[in-house]
């Protein structure tokens, strides 16, 4: 290669890293550009650019002080909170990867995930501590960090308040991994995405131009921030246009129509079933939500009663498509399209390819042609922690990521969502694998064989429903079933329904019909 060549190689591998700053790096800068604007409120509580900033400085000193590295993990358990983003931030500054935790899993769920992630340091919210005491004799982890000193913890506030200057910011890439998120696993275990600062920079730019986010804008997250649609959807896109996030711990109707219109929020994210409970509200009709301008839903589609009703408010609802591995943001239905491409999940977003394949992997281009939803881009996760064969799978060439989704494209090139490959069950936005269910129900005593499916779910999009064969001789209930499952399962996952039948349906090969169970309306 010569000089010349050399040279322009270089440079375009330069700007590649430029157009993909690390989390801490685009915050930094962001902070020096608008320091005294409001970035964070939460709880009464706001925190500007600059002092968003200092903490995560902080926080990255603590961390360093306990052996934090590159390449190492840090686990968070917790509802929402500001220390969330600290902690993530923090990681970001160290080149360290963040590990957030579903603060709905059970103790042995929690430490499957934690060990496998080989996670180093663990905050744990107050309210979680004793969760992790109970499985901390099955736990590798070499740090426990909560807010407060208490025995077997260090308390992160106070060390934070001493910590000296910050470490020096490690120079990230791109392509190195940010977070491992966990999705429910198909094969009864978890598996850890790997989210890197370049699908973050990716998917932040498509949430900016689907919303038009400008740092005027105010933003209020009251998703859990574990899951790709807390975070991604709305508070890491607001914080990088530069605008104010109002957090709230947790989803309560009232308060979220309360800080609408204390804080005059123009943007926000939900699963439909979320804005059902506000809609059913008794002070909905009356609450003032006149400064939103659109709310981005994700996680189920939204039914059309639901959208006339927030339309009539004047209240644009922006729908989207997406997974864990594509850090949310794969597919957009602007409000405009929502009434006659009702059930479409839209367009592919604007740093996004979408594309149909047969089921031998071939592109469908012809309207109308089923086949998996396969997508890439740069928000497309690096592959699954620890799983080179599941990651290979995941994958078809030219990084095409296989979505495990039945769908279609129309003739003007929306999509739509028709099926699961992967018999997922969505229950107020949270994904439901049957095979994670189905390993802990097999082991009730009473149970022969057990399949788990979804049913259509009024609140919730769906709930879970076990159809199960007896061992000769044997009852079983559905409260019975739930007690039994309760210790090592999330409410969420828990059956809503109990089908008992003398045998499930099973083809040739003996793989259980699920289908058959559906027509057979055990659902």
């Amino acid at each position: 290669m010569n000089r010349a060549s050399s040279t322009a190689s270089s440079t375009q591998a330069d700007s590649a890293a430029f157009l993909a700053l690390g989390m801490a790096q685009w915050l930094r800068r962001r902070a020096a550009r608008s320091p005294r604007s409001p970035a964070l409120t939460c709880a009464g509580q706001t925190w500007t650019y600059a002092e968003l900033v200092a903490d995560a400085g902080k926080m990255a000193a603590v961390l360093a002080a306990g052996g934090v590295g590159r390449g190492q993990r840090v686990g968070y358990l917790g509802l929402n909170d500001p220390l969330f983003l600290v902690t993530q931030f923090a990681c970001a500054w160290l080149g360290a990867i963040f590990v957030p935790l579903n603060f709905r899993l059970t103790g042995p769920e929690l430490a499957f995930i934690l060990n496998d992630a080989g996670v180093h340091t663990l905050f744990a919210d107050e309210d979680y501590a004793g969760l992790i005491d109970e499985a901390r004799p099955a736990l590798e982890c070499q740090r426990y960090l909560r807010r407060t000193d208490a025995p077997g913890w260090e308390g992160l506030l106070p060390r934070m308040a001493q910590a000296g200057a910050a470490p020096p910011a490690v120079p990230t890439d791109p392509d190195d991994v940010a977070a491992i998120m966990y999705t429910s696993g198909t094969t009864g275990q978890p598996k850890g995405a790997m989210l890197t600062h370049g699908n973050f920079w990716a998917n932040n730019l498509n949430v900016m131009m689907l919303s038009d986010l400008a740092s005027t804008d105010v933003a209020l997250n009251f998703a859990p921030l574990f899951h790709v649609g807390g975070m991604c959807c709305v508070s890491l896109p607001i914080l990088m246009a530069g605008g104010h996030l109002v957090l709230q711990r947790s989803f309560d109707p009232a308060a979220v129509m309360q800080a609408v219109a204390e804080h005059r929020v123009t943007v926000s994210f939900a699963v439909p079933a979320m804005l059902l409970f506000v809609s059913q509200h008794p002070d909905f009709a009356q609450a003032d939500l006149s400064s939103l301008r659109t709310i981005s839903v994700g996680g189920a589609p939204m039914p059309e009663p639901l959208l006339r009703l927030f339309a009539g408010r004047g209240i644009p609802v922006n729908q989207g498509y997406g997974l864990t591995e594509t850090a949310a943001a794969t597919t957009f239905l602007a409000p405009e399209r929502a009434q006659d491409k009702l059930g479409s999940c839209g367009t592919p977003a604007m740093m996004t390819e979408v594309c149909i394949r047969d089921f031998d992997g071939k592109p469908l281009t012809e309207p109308q042609a089923r086949g998996e939803i396969c997508a890439r881009g740069g928000n497309i996760m690096k592959g699954y922690w620890n799983r080179p064969d599941a990651s290979a799978a995941a994958f078809y060439d030219g990084g095409w990521f296989r979505t495990g989704d039945v769908g279609y494209v129309d003739e003007e090139g929306f999509y739509y969502v028709c099926d699961r490959l992967k018999d997922m069950v969505i229950t107020g936005g949270e994904n439901v694998y049957p095979a994670e269910v189905e390993s802990v129900l097999y082991e009730h005593p009473a149970i022969a064989e057990v399949a788990v499916i979804g049913a259509p779910d009024e609140r919730w999009g769906e709930h879970v429903v076990a159809v199960a064969a007896l061992k000769a001789g044997a009852s079983l209930t559905l409260e019975e079933l739930q007690a039994f499952a309760q210790p090592r399962l999330a409410r969420y996952k828990l059956p809503r329904a109990l089908r008992v039948v003398a045998a499930l349906p099973r083809n040739p090969t003996g793989k259980v019909l699920k289908v058959r169970l559906r027509e057979m309306g055990q659902g």
